[in-house]
C-alpha cells in the first residue's frame, strides 16, 4: 500500500486532503452543530493543523513538480508533528484529569488579550474542557483519532519525502 502511494504522489497528496476534509467536515457539522459539543483551545489548534494539511495536500496534489512536492511533503510531515503533539497531550489530559477544571478563555480570546508568546504555553496548559470527554467511536476519543490520522498521514508523507528524495 505504501509504495503505491510513493509511486503516485499526487493520489497521496489527494487522498490525505479529502480524509482530513471529511473528518474536518464530521467534527464540526455533526459534532459541533448536531450534537453540540464545542471544542476547546486544543480541538481548535488540532482543526487548523488539518486545515493547513488540507491547504498543502492539494497544492502537493495540483503540482506535479518534484521540487514543490518534496517541500509539501516536508512542510506537512511537521504539521502531523505538531498535530499529533498536540492529540496526544490532550489525549494525557483526557486519560489523567487535572483537579481543577477551568478552561478560561478561547483561543481566539487569548490571540487577542495576550502576545503570543503568552498564548503558546496557556493553550498547551489545558483545561477541563480540554480533559472532557465527549464523544468517543470504537473507545476511542476525538483527541485520540485526531492523534492516529496525524500519525499516519505523517508516515505517508515522510515515506514520499523519502522517497521523492531517492527518485
Amino acid at each position: 500500500m505504501l509504495s503505491f502511494l510513493t509511486q503516485h504522489p499526487r493520489r497521496a497528496f489527494a487522498g490525505i486532503a479529502l480524509i482530513s476534509a471529511s473528518m474536518l467536515a464530521f467534527g464540526i457539522l455533526y459534532l459541533q452543530n448536531v450534537l453540540g459539543l464545542h471544542p476547546c483551545p486544543m480541538c481548535i489548534v488540532q482543526r487548523e493543523c488539518f486545515i493547513v494539511l488540507i491547504v498543502l495536500s492539494v497544492l502537493g496534489a495540483i503540482f506535479p513538480k518534484r521540487g514543490l512536492q518534496v517541500v509539501m511533503a516536508a512542510l506537512g510531515v511537521l504539521v502531523c508533528a505538531f498535530g499529533a503533539f498536540t492529540a496526544a497531550r490532550q489525549s494525557w489530559l483526557q486519560w489523567n484529569p487535572p483537579e481543577f477544571a477551568t478552561c478560561g478563555r478561547d483561543l481566539y480570546g487569548m490571540i487577542e488579550s495576550f502576545p503570543l508568546q503568552r498564548v503558546v504555553p496557556m493553550i498547551f496548559r489545558g483545561s477541563g474542557d480540554c480533559s472532557a470527554i465527549d464523544w468517543t467511536l470504537l473507545g476511542l476519543t476525538i483527541a485520540n483519532w485526531a492523534f492516529i490520522w496525524f500519525v499516519i498521514f505523517g508516515f505517508v508523507l515522510l515515506a514520499l519525502l523519502v522517497r521523492r528524495r531517492a527518485a
